[in-house]
């Protein structure tokens, strides 16, 4: 499988760094993640089942990129560190070797000889057997380091054509769970939107409040109860996608804005998925916020998210946790900026945003006091 060699470089990477051991785990999670999805995959028979399975099939490609990118820049950080290492003792390597090459090509008799006679040439020899180890030592571990170099730039220079492979499968499955949700027929209704409607909201709304205030009014026809409850999640519902917090609800971004919602930096074309089960209210283009999905988990309860790229499914749909609802917008980069050490996982490899709020009754609350925050991707 294409995959497989992505996971085992990512592996190679992680030992080759000397690093924790977070993306080798990474990269053997994600394995088990596609090959389970695989076999789902095979076995689909329905579009509901083939998204679930493709869905699966992405998660374990991006997090398997993610644990090679993490490898391969540790790697490289470590290759960079001992070629600095190495540049620095090169005065001290030559004199070493000088020292080593010296000692194996000097005759034993005139090692014996010293000025001060036998008892200073038995001193001196055992002054050379205390030194001798150390220098055997210190030559080991240059050998060691320079071995380690090369192995590192080895793993850099294979690393590419992995990379590729793991990039076209990616977005290959992408291509495929648009087509499979366009061919979805068999998700529960609550509604069925009128576009009419939905228009004239649009048009005559200024603010997500007032969109958000007059949902109720884009259906064709009423809108079925429901006594859907996840109370019970709250505060332990994980984020939509990956990524890294930019802003905090009542934080001032660099444009000067404040939005009681928060912002996550996210990869380009990172999966967005439905955190619970939930009825899609509305998705599509909405004032300044680009393209967005407004999800109902129960009564009275929204989620909005904002910033997508594309977006999936049908207003009035029910769609289970897990369930994409769109992708990031941006492009996916180079293998060169991939491998490159400047990325240092504090989020500049995440340079989409994704706006996250939460309304209840109607009224904007902190998204922290819904969902789990304490562990970004």
């Amino acid at each position: 499988m294409r995959l497989r060699a992505l996971l085992l470089a990512a592996l190679m990477a992680g030992q080759a760094a000397r690093a924790a051991p977070d993306p080798a785990q990474a990269a053997l999670e994600a394995a088990q993640m596609l090959e389970q999805a695989s076999i789902a995959l095979t076995e689909a028979e329905t579009a509901r089942d083939r998204v679930r399975a493709l869905t699966e099939t992405i998660q374990a490609y991006e997090a398997g990129l993610a644990a090679m990118r993490d490898g391969l820049r540790r790697a490289a950080l470590r290759e960079s560190q001992l070629t600095a290492e190495l540049n620095a003792r090169e005065r001290e390597i030559r004199q070493l070797l000088g020292v080593l090459q010296t000692i194996e090509t000097t005759a034993p008799p005139v090692l014996m000889l010293h000025p001060a006679g036998p008892l200073g040439a038995a001193r001196t020899g055992m002054m050379l057997s205390e030194v001798t180890p150390g220098l055997n030592t210190r030559a080991q571990a240059l050998a060691r380091d320079l071995d380690e170099v090369q192995t590192l730039r080895r793993l850099q220079q294979s690393a590419a054509d992995t990379l590729t492979e793991g990039l076209e499968g990616v977005q290959n499955a992408r291509t495929k769970l648009s087509e499979a949700i366009a061919d979805r027929t068999d998700l529960p209704r609550r509604f069925i939107e009128d576009p009419v409607r939905t228009a004239i909201l649009i048009s005559s709304t200024e603010t997500l409040d007032g969109f958000a205030s007059g949902l109720s009014e884009i259906s064709d026809g009423e809108i079925l109860a429901s006594n859907a409850d996840v109370s019970q999640l709250k505060g332990q519902i994980p984020l939509p996608t990956q990524g890294v917090i930019l802003h905090r609800s009542g934080e001032t971004d660099a444009a000067g804005v404040t939005r009681p919602g928060l912002v996550l930096g996210t990869r380009p074309r990172a999966l967005v998925l439905s955190p619970t089960a939930a009825t899609i209210r509305y998705r599509g283009p909405l004032l300044d916020l680009g393209n967005l999905v407004i999800l109902e988990p129960q009564p009275g309860l929204l989620f909005v998210f904002s910033g997508l790229q594309e977006v999936y499914g049908d207003p009035g749909q029910v769609i289970p946790e897990g369930t994409p609802v769109g992708l990031m917008p941006g492009q996916t980069p180079e293998i060169g900026a991939i491998l490159s050490t400047s990325g240092d996982g504090t989020g500049t490899d995440r340079p989409e945003t994704l706006y996250i709020e939460v309304r209840e009754n109607n009224s904007p609350v902190d998204p922290e006091s819904w969902f789990r925050t304490d562990k970004d991707g």
